[in-house]
């Protein structure tokens, strides 16, 4: 019981709130003004329009919120995300998108549930800025075709994939409408750019925004625009469902948890590092943005995240408590209720250019240049990470990633396994020169089993091996059958074998593997050297009397 209720809201979650709250409501007054653009773009991007986008940050955002594990998260529509639905928009419509939140939101909450929050720790830093790296890529892109014709490339020949639906529409571009598009993202990007020059505080991206409208009602320019929005949210619902749907988008629901879960998880831990906000719970953050993404799908919103741009505006604006998240979204509802016509007036290319400074700005060169400096296998990761985000899947692209670091991970620490043939101690004795005494060191597992065997069943010229076993760290079961065939393979060779210094905890393992039983004589065990030294001297000089 107690553990199924620190999955829940409670008071504690506003202790602070009582000496914040001015702070929390400029903050979150701040961060709604900078997600309204966002929200858009990322609605638009997406292809389920920009009021599924708005919808997300409003709901999914005071839902997550209310129900997640972090105390200052913001949560709506991401570029990561976007980068998921795109394909899955083209495959199977816009009318899937509610229902693929909603299923992905209940997958979420499970993993919560399963207590699943720490598997994110598992994910390497260079995989991590590999994955930014590919997403920025991609979301840059994505708004090529908003940019080269009203309705970008035909949609019978646009493929799904960014980078080929970039080339697709310029190839196809309306080079008049590509002007104007274009001015109009050189507008916006000044405004980001310089906006926060004059005073930090400066929303860059909305003053960018309103000057391209404006100057395109003025101009009479040829930009599509937003369109009609409703000027309140619509009613929820369930999606319609059938056991064919559900088959069918069950594969892009769970890409969609697994990115939903990846993300918020890195944001929140990113967050409680950006100022003292109090620690954050990710097995509630999963429960949280779980509940926010079926939440945001029963409202015809999309999958929602954690989203670290606009948390970091949330704590570097004052935030510090979950008054600021919830303000925040009663910000943008106050935009949808107040303000639905002008904003259904905004220029898709005015969008457009908030989403490509957003995805330039996703990307450090300080840190792509500290990684590539770093190690090879941290490169490789990084490098491979990017390219098959952007040109295949993200999770795939995660997959391979870790799989990359793994491999190099492993191949360094098979490397630390030692094998060393050691002097005798005491003083020389005939015979001396046909025991060895092998020390194996570090850790002992599949990666390292075949040298190791390799190595203490090539020695020649030795009628007694010592085996010491005392600095042997971590040793799997494949490690444990390894020691079995090198005792067994010396045995069957006529080569005595001594083991010296099995450790407590390895002792019950060697013991189910059968190390200590394939050893010819339970004598053959011994706790120091020097006994095992003169119990080999013994066989050899018996051996020599024979």
């Amino acid at each position: 019981m107690r553990a199924a209720r620190a999955l829940l809201p409670n008071l504690a979650d506003y202790r602070t709130a009582r000496r914040t709250w001015r702070g929390d409501l400029l903050a979150g007054l701040t961060v709604g003004v900078v997600a309204l653009p966002l929200a858009l773009g990322f609605g638009v991007s997406s292809g389920a329009g920009a009021e599924a986008g708005l919808v997300t940050a409003i709901v999914a955002g005071l839902v997550a919120a209310v129900f997640g594990g972090s105390n200052v998260q913001v949560s709506g529509p991401t570029g990561a995300m976007v980068v998921v639905l795109g394909p899955i928009v083209a495959a199977h419509g816009v009318g899937a998108v509610a229902l693929v939140s909603v299923a992905a939101g209940v997958i979420v909450i499970a993993a919560g549930v399963l207590r699943l929050g720490r598997l994110v720790s598992f994910i390497p830093w260079p995989v991590i800025e590999g994955f930014t790296l590919g997403i920025a890529v991609i979301i840059f892109l994505q708004q090529v075709p908003l940019l080269t014709s009203p309705h970008g490339a035909p949609s019978g020949t646009r493929s799904s994939n960014a980078a080929i639906a970039a080339i697709q529409s310029i190839a196809s571009a309306d080079w008049r409408y590509l002007a104007w598009s274009v001015g109009a993202v050189a507008v916006v990007a000044a405004a980001m750019l310089l906006a926060p020059r004059v005073h930090r505080s400066l929303p860059g991206s909305l003053i960018g925004i309103v000057l391209v409208a404006v100057a395109a009602s003025l101009l009479s320019a040829p930009l599509a625009t937003i369109g009609a929005l409703p000027a309140t949210l619509p009613a929820p619902a369930l999606p319609r469902m059938d056991a064919a749907t559900l088959v069918s988008l069950a594969a892009p629901a769970l890409t969609v948890a697994a990115l939903a879960a990846i993300e918020s998880l890195l944001s929140a831990r990113v967050a409680a590092s950006l100022a003292d906000t109090g620690p954050y719970d990710p097995d509630r953050e999963l429960v949280g943005q779980g509940l926010a993404s079926v939440a945001s799908g029963l409202f015809g919103g999309m999958p929602a995240t954690g989203a670290i741009a606009r948390t970091a505006v949330n704590i570097r604006s004052g935030g510090r408590s979950r008054l600021a998240s919830i303000t925040h979204a009663v910000v943008l509802l106050s935009i949808v209720l107040f303000a639905a016509g002008p904003v259904g007036r905004i220029p898709l290319a005015a969008l457009a250019g908030v989403l490509m400074v957003t995805a330039t700005r996703m990307v450090h060169a300080g840190t792509v240049r500290t990684i590539m400096r770093s190690t090879r296998a941290d490169a490789v990761a990084f490098v491979a990470t990017a390219i098959v985000t952007v040109s295949v899947d993200l999770i795939v692209a995660v997959i391979i990633g870790v799989a990359c670091a793994g491999v190099f991970a492993l191949r360094g620490l098979a490397r630390s396994t030692g094998v060393h043939r050691e002097p005798l101690t005491g003083p020389a004795a005939a015979g001396d020169e046909h025991i060895a005494v092998i020390r194996i060191d570090g850790p002992l597992f599949f990666a390292a089993a075949d040298r190791v065997y390799e190595t203490v069943t090539g020695l020649t010229g030795v009628s007694v091996v010592v085996l010491r076993m005392s600095k042997l760290e971590l040793v799997d079961a494949t490690g444990a059958r390894v020691l079995t065939d090198i005792v067994t393979a010396l045995e069957r060779r006529g080569v005595t074998v001594l083991i010296k210094g099995v450790q407590p905890g390895h002792e019950e393992l060697f013991r189910t593997v059968g190390v200590l039983g394939s050893l010819r004589h339970q004598n053959h065990l011994f706790d120091d050297l020097d006994s095992a030294i003169v119990h080999a001297r013994s066989h050899v000089h018996r051996a020599a009397l024979s």
